[in-house]
């Protein structure tokens, strides 16, 4: 089975760090196409051994990468063409139908109730935009159960949409107490204090002030944000109004986020708008406490482990986030929920769906049912 994803950029988002894993566990050939901004992804998956292209998009509206698009896909004779981000649905979806692929599928990470891709979705014309994007695609893969409800109430076609989770490997975030001390040291964090973090763009949506403001009224405690994007030098203005600038740790974005996960006594994520979770697992797989506003990933799995949610203001948040510093706790272990979203079960399914949809591949393997244990959601 060839198979080639389209991905709107590579930088390191929550969606950019899933293809990577995605490709690790997959049983497929596949080689992976950004429209723009390669970012720090594209390096790590050429050292994984995929090949990587860069379109070189000037713009949403740079129709010129179409044909250039269309014509990799034809050189490369791909079996499936899986696109990711809205962008790439669009241009991707229709240059694979253009180049003569029959098999699309689509996932969608990050529509929210007002967000997509940080934008606001009330834009004139976007939904239309994105359910002509969406017919070009065979299928549609929700990464959780809440944005698959949104599609349906955007107008795409349920029979079209099926579940399949965000994975992650536990074993690559397990706690490591060496790794703790060295992501530590270069903070220059006093002995013991206590180190809140939080990963992800620093973006307005992401909600980081509101981690800020709580700092102010934990005293003693530090805070580290792992990520970077235009919302960074009011972020720090307003560390400094605060008087915390000296507590608050810009860390810009890191490949490997899990030596500074051990580093973290508690983890933070007050974003209303996630469509999955991915950063919360991932710090539960470091054995972390976690204090959150919203994360589909938790929802109706029983037990949450070690994670609290709380309200979206500073004062609620900041109040979760000092009842959780003040709690004692040595055990760095992952909690049972983080099994349930296994990356190798979540590649094979992907895998299984490809086998659905294309029953003779150029590269064999082909034929098969649809798994049984992702479903057609609402078919």
């Amino acid at each position: 089975m060839r198979v080639l994803h389209v991905i709107t950029g590579l930088d390191a988002g929550g969606a950019e760090q899933w293809l990577r894993v995605l490709l690790r566990y997959s049983r497929d050939r596949a080689d992976v196409v950004a429209l723009s901004n390669p970012g720090v992804l594209a390096e790590a998956l050429r050292g994984d051994g995929v090949r990587v292209s860069d379109l070189g998009m000037r713009g949403n509206s740079d129709l010129a990468a179409l044909p250039r698009l269309v014509g990799h896909i034809r050189r490369g004779r791909y079996d499936v063409v899986h696109t990711h981000l809205f962008r790439a649905q669009l241009y991707g979806g229709l240059a694979a139908r253009l180049a003569g692929v029959r098999t699309v599928v689509s996932t969608e990470h990050s529509l929210n109730a007002t967000l997509i891709e940080g934008r606001p979705t009330n834009r004139p014309g976007v939904r239309a935009l994105y359910r002509a994007g969406s017919r070009l695609a065979t299928r549609t893969v929700a990464v959780s159960g809440s944005v698959a409800e949104r599609l349906a109430e955007w107008g795409v076609d349920p029979r079209r949409v099926v579940m399949i989770p965000v994975g992650i490997d536990k074993r690559a975030f397990a706690f490591d107490g060496q790794a703790r001390r060295r992501a530590r040291e270069p903070l220059g964090l006093p002995a013991g204090a206590a180190l809140v973090g939080g990963v992800g763009r620093l973006v307005a949506s992401k909600r980081f002030d509101v981690l800020v403001r709580a700092l102010a009224g934990i005293p003693d405690a530090h805070l580290a944000l792992v990520g970077d994007g235009p919302a960074r030098p009011e972020l720090a203005a307003l560390a400094a109004r605060l008087g915390v600038r000296d507590r608050v740790h810009f860390l810009g974005e890191l490949l490997d986020v899990a030596p500074m996960l051990s580093a973290m006594d508690v983890f933070a994520s007050p974003s209303p708008e996630e469509t999955f979770g991915v950063a919360i697992l991932e710090a539960l797989a470091a054995g972390l406490p976690v204090v959150y506003v919203r994360c589909p990933a938790l929802d109706g799995v029983g037990d949450p482990g070690p994670a609290t949610s709380a309200g979206p203001t500073a004062d609620a948040f900041g109040h979760e986030l000092g009842a959780a510093l003040s709690r004692p706790g040595t055990d760095r272990s992952a909690p049972a929920v983080v099994d349930v979203y296994d990356a190798a079960r979540s590649a094979g399914l992907i895998d299984d769906l490809y086998r659905h949809l294309v029953p003779r591949p150029t590269g064999g393997d082909g034929g098969g049912r649809e798994p049984e244990t992702m479903g057609t959601h609402g078919a």
